[in-house]
Parts: structure tokens; C-alpha cells; sequence
């Protein structure tokens, strides 16, 4: 009845699946009634009315008046050629019009008073960009971290750990963390860090790791965002928080915890 191989190829030029439906069906019939359209094509009579009059919009489809009744045939096949360069047109149009309208975008947007961005990430890439934001801050600071270290230097490509500490050292970003107390992360700092500038080298207390198991991360950094990572291999998820109340709020929280924890 018709070319389910045509449709799918018209679906990839840009029509709809009952747009191509309709076009590749006139295309193969000459032209026909609404009424049996619909009937050779199993879509009821609204459908096809408002699929033929987008197509008669852009220029697909021919509609006449026949025995007091409205026929539709295609327009000539180069008409789908015209109509995509329409849409190239409209979408560089659409382009060129929204790169004019950001600068008023971005001004609403930053004027909203006491708002929190809240990004979400997956997979072990999402992981990394929250910890490449970390780093990205050109000026010293200090994170603040609770934190499974040894855990962190597992999950890590060793490459991207590398350059991770490098760019730390190489900004001046200094850390505390706090993590649990197990003989990996008791040797942590002098496996992973030999080399580097005291300054930079983590300043780490301990916490029992049989009350604090967590295989995750948690860290404040620059001056108004916190991280979170889930760093189980089958579910790697992350937050990055950006909100001085927030941030300054779990500053709070890691120094009450600080205080707890074991040198």
C-alpha cells in the first residue's frame, strides 16, 4: 500500500512519521481524497486534515478543489529540497537571533536574588567534570573535603589525577579533608603527594570507617559551591551546588566535624 522505506527516508529529511506517511502515500498515489487516506493509512480523519494542511504550509502538498470536495496531491519532489533550505535559513535566523538576546537572558537571569544553580552529572565523565570545576578557580582557596581518599585515588584515570594535583599545586589551593580511618587512607598523603609542596599536601583528620563507610565525596570549594559524588562504579552520580547559603552552611558542617575528628 505504501513504501515503508521511503518514509523512513523522508522521516530522515526532516518531515514527521504521519508527515511522511501522507506525503509518500500521495507521492505513490497521485493524489487522493482525506477521507481515503485515511482509510488506506489507519489514522482517523482529524489527524490527516491537520497533517495536510502543515504539509500545504510548507509547500509539500497541493490542495484543490475536486467535485465539491477538497483533493490532495505532492507538489513536485524538489519542493522538499526548497523546504530544507527554508529550515536552514530559519535555523541560523534562530541562531543569530538568540546570540543578540543572551546578554538580556544572562542579565535576568543573574538579577534572580538568592538563587541556586543545581547541576546534575553521570558516568564517570560527569564525575570528572565536577572535579575539573573544582580546579577551574583562578585564584587560592581552600576545599574542604569529606571524603574517601584512597577511594578517590582508585576511581580516578591516573592521568587525570595527575594533572588534578598539579593544577592544585600550581594555584595555591589548599585542603582539608576528612575521610575514614583505614591504612590506605593513613598512607594516602605520602604516596600520593610525595613530591609536592608542603603548602598543597592535604591536611587529613580520621574518622572511624566502620561508623562512616561512605564511598563518596563531598566538597566546599571557591566561594559558593558544593560538590557531591557518588563514586560507586554502578551508579557514578554528582551535584554541583552553586549558593553562598548553602556553601557557607556546609563550610559549617565540616568545621563541627573537623573538630570531632582524629589527627
Amino acid at each position: 500500500m505504501y513504501n515503508t522505506s521511503l518514509n523512513q527516508k523522508l522521516e530522515r529529511v526532516g518531515l514527521s512519521p504521519k508527515e511522511a506517511l501522507i506525503y509518500g502515500y500521495l507521492l505513490e498515489k497521485g493524489g487522493a481524497y482525506p477521507s481515503k487516506i485515511a482509510e488506506d493509512v489507519k489514522l482517523n480523519r482529524s489527524t490527516v486534515y491537520a497533517v495536510l494542511l502543515d504539509l500545504n504550509v510548507k509547500g509539500l502538498v497541493n490542495e484543490i478543489e475536486k467535485k465539491n470536495k477538497l483533493f490532495y496531491t505532492v507538489e513536485r519532489p524538489d519542493r522538499l529540497v526548497r523546504h530544507a533550505k527554508s529550515r536552514i535559513t530559519m535555523a541560523n535566523d534562530q541562531y543569530e537571533r538568540t546570540e543578540q538576546l543572551l546578554p538580556d537572558l544572562d542579565g535576568i537571569y543573574n538579577m534572580v536574588a538568592n538563587k541556586a544553580r543545581v547541576r546534575y552529572f553521570e558516568g564517570i565523565d560527569g564525575a570528572l567534570t565536577i572535579l575539573e570545576d573544582q580546579i577551574s578557580i583562578d585564584k587560592p582557596y581552600e576545599m574542604l573535603a569529606i571524603s574517601n581518599a584512597n577511594y578517590l585515588e582508585t576511581f580516578l584515570p591516573k592521568e587525570f589525577f595527575e594533572k588534578y594535583r598539579r593544577t592544585k599545586e600550581r594555584k595555591g589551593i589548599t585542603t582539608r579533608g576528612i575521610v575514614p580511618d583505614t591504612a590506605e587512607n593513613r598512607t594516602f598523603n605520602s604516596r600520593v603527594y610525595a613530591g609536592f609542596k608542603k603548602k598543597v599536601i592535604p591536611l587529613i583528620r580520621h574518622v572511624s570507617a566502620d561508623q562512616f563507610p561512605y564511598k563518596g565525596e563531598i566538597t566546599i570549594y571557591g566561594d559558593n559551591k558544593v560538590s557531591i559524588v557518588n563514586m560507586t562504579a554502578e551508579n557514578v552520580t554528582g551535584l554541583i551546588i552553586e549558593d553562598p547559603l548553602i556553601h557557607n552552611m556546609m563550610r559549617m558542617i565540616f568545621e563541627l566535624a573537623w573538630k570531632s575528628s582524629k589527627e
